[in-house]
């Protein structure tokens, strides 16, 4: 009909996504590549920044003093130890748990699109197939492998070769579960994203959900590590 309006397209927040995944990148990089106290430091305000989110969504679960100091408690020492083993590691160790988690990324978005399927809890992550579960455990694995034998230098059918690629698998699985977890505490509080600190993207927490457990498991099978 003349005279009526049309409603305008939602303009794409893909270049905003992307400029702030380029800032992103280059802040992380500068601080790895810059080391020491300026590493350190970065490792520490994101995890404040962590912690601060975490807070607002697990006051916003929690009604009563007890569960909401417990909840705290709790993301504190989540939060805090993932930062402490982030520091305490060689640059090397978590160049790889890095890589790991960004393959896991990456294999879960392209298999989960490319295959579908189930879901492993819609209720929770509506996005999340099983498909993309096994390809996330796939590209770690592979990744994990693959620095395995860059750091060895040659490419041998061993035992640590396969028990790197399980590593892999298992730290795939773990950076999942964070990723839930995640999910779920944002689900019962009621929003979208842990903040809108980083636009395009959420918050802090929306960032480094799966590197938090991924990095928690990666400092005690460093323990493990012969000196």
């Amino acid at each position: 009909m003349a005279g009526a309006e049309t409603p305008a397209k939602k303009k794409s927040d893909l270049p905003v996504r992307f400029a702030s995944a380029v800032v992103m990148m280059a802040v992380a990089g500068g601080a790895l590549w810059a080391g020491g106290v300026w590493f350190d430091g970065f490792v520490l305000l994101v995890g404040v920044l962590c912690l601060l989110e975490f807070a607002r969504l697990a006051t916003a679960i929690t009604h009563t003093r007890l569960p909401r100091i417990a909840a705290l408690l709790g993301g504190a020492a989540y939060v805090g130890f993932a930062v402490w083993t982030l520091i305490s590691l060689p640059v090397a160790v978590v160049l790889g748990i890095l890589a790991v988690v960004i393959a896991t990324d990456v294999g879960a978005y392209f298999s989960g699109r490319a295959i579908g399927g189930p879901k492993i809890a819609p209720s929770i992550s509506p996005s999340k197939t099983w498909a993309g579960l096994a390809g996330g455990m796939l590209a770690a694995a592979l990744v994990a492998s693959g620095t395995f034998v860059w750091n060895t230098g040659e490419f041998v059918l061993r035992p640590m070769l396969f028990i790197a690629f399980a590593i892999g698998a298992m730290l795939a699985v773990l950076a999942q579960m964070g990723d839930f977890f995640e999910s779920w505490l944002k689900r019962k509080a009621g929003v979208k994203d842990s903040s809108n600190l980083i636009p395009g993207h959420g918050g802090v927490f929306d960032r480094v959900d799966g590197l938090l457990p991924v990095a928690i498991a990666s400092g005690f099978l460093w323990s493990l590590h012969p000196a």
